[in-house]
């Protein structure tokens, strides 16, 4: 007799449960437990602050490289509008939380997301792991690496840095993924027993609902803008992507999503040669949910623990964000893993407001995502009116589509 095999348990359900349990064990978990919880959260917190510098290095350079060389033109124009599209959600985001978060969040509600050492649970013991260097020098090294890269003939090193990006793809996917929902658990079982959990969870379900808010309005700018392009009615195009959006809810991935997407805007009047290079390219670069997602939950964040914000710093931020999102390894919450270096070295996260940015990012992955791949679809439009039908299957950017995506 075959015993079934049991459903395997994705990683959002995991960070609900993690979530949900953590949040109950607080109330009645006896300290010396706490304290093994509170030991594991310090190590892993060293181990996060190690990797995320190998992280940028892994994945900035390698796709910077990739799209500086891109043959056709019309890979740097696609991804000009997707950088912009993302800045421009960005912006957007800031500005609606800048506007909105005063009234809704109480400014300075909790002090301080307290760091396990430094409660009154502290660990056991920790290890201390230091990054081999800082995260603003992996950022700058990446960016110099990658842009040399595209000059230069040779493969040799080009060759070595995409092997990087695979390894550091393996070490999110085996060591980093399948940890995070007991780091969550931990996390959360701190914040009940330190008194700061009803704070978090409020904060959770407003932010939630302006985030979510912000990627429809977004969707109706870009939409807007490619049916003004096209001639089209953009909301009869719009609701043509809905099947790509509702496939992105259930996947919380832009890869899985292509087929669906690449239907969804043939549908749209956008002609099969464009899509089939806009659409693979737009699900690896082009992250404006993603990034809206980011610039609310970090502004929140920031609101309650009463740190600064400056418009002029945090632009500097959404503008690095928007290069990093291009990187993005395309696994479940890819996006706010390669994010963490800038939340650290830009915004001053520490790793414990780190860790709430990646439980509240991964609770709502799939609406990001979402948003994303239906944007996918109006940058196809507004590329189809560039072009005038100068865009064949045998674009020479095509093998450069597929070598970007192969990395994501």
């Amino acid at each position: 007799m075959v015993t079934p095999a049991l459903p395997r348990i994705g990683l959002l359900a995991k960070i609900v449960i993690a979530i949900v349990l953590g949040s109950l064990a607080g109330l009645v978990f006896p300290e010396w437990l706490a304290r093994i919880f509170a030991t594991f959260n310090a190590i892993f917190s060293q181990y996060l602050q190690f990797i995320i510098p190998l992280i940028i290095i892994g994945l900035v350079t390698p796709a910077i490289a990739e799209l500086g060389r891109g043959a056709g033109r019309w890979l740097g124009i696609t991804a000009g509008i997707a950088y912009c599209s993302t800045i421009i959600a960005g912006v957007t985001a800031f500005v609606t939380a800048a506007l909105v978060f005063p009234v809704i969040l109480e400014a300075g509600s909790v002090t301080k997301l307290d760091n396990p050492e430094d409660h009154f649970l502290s660990s056991y013991f920790t290890i201390e792991i230091p990054p081999v260097f800082g995260v603003m020098t992996a950022l700058v090294l990446s960016f110099a690496i990658g842009v040399a890269l595209t000059a230069i003939k040779g493969r040799t090193m080009f060759n070595a840095f995409a092997d990087l990006r695979d390894a550091v793809n393996w070490l999110i996917r085996h060591t980093l993924i399948p940890l995070l929902p007991t780091y969550i658990f931990g996390m959360f079982l701190l914040l009940t027993m330190n008194g700061q959990i009803g704070t978090v969870i409020s904060t959770f379900a407003r932010v939630i609902l302006v985030a979510f808010v912000l990627t429809l309005v977004i969707l109706l700018v870009q939409w807007g803008i490619a049916g003004a392009a096209v001639r089209r009615n953009p909301l009869t195009m719009l609701r043509t992507m809905a099947p790509a959006y509702a496939t992105a809810l259930g996947t919380s991935s832009s890869a899985a999503t292509i087929p669906v997407t690449l239907q969804c805007t043939r549908k749209a009047g956008v002609p099969d040669a464009i899509a089939s290079f806009v659409v693979p390219l737009c699900a690896t670069i082009h992250l404006s949910g993603s990034t809206i997602k980011i610039v609310t939950f970090s502004l929140a964040i920031m609101t309650i623990t009463g740190m600064p914000v400056s418009a002029g710093s945090y632009l500097g931020f959404i503008l690095l964000l928007g290069i990093t999102m291009v990187a993005a390894p395309g696994v479940p919450g890819g996006a706010i893993m390669a994010a963490l270096g800038l939340l650290g070295s830009s915004l001053g996260f520490d790793s414990t407001a780190q860790g709430l940015m990646i439980a509240m990012y991964i609770a709502v992955d799939s609406f990001g995502t979402a948003c994303n791949v239906t944007g996918d679809g109006a940058i196809a439009c507004m590329i189809e009116r560039l072009s005038r039908g100068r865009i064949g299957q045998g674009d020479a950017g095509s093998a450069q589509v597929q070598a970007a995506q192969a990395g994501a």
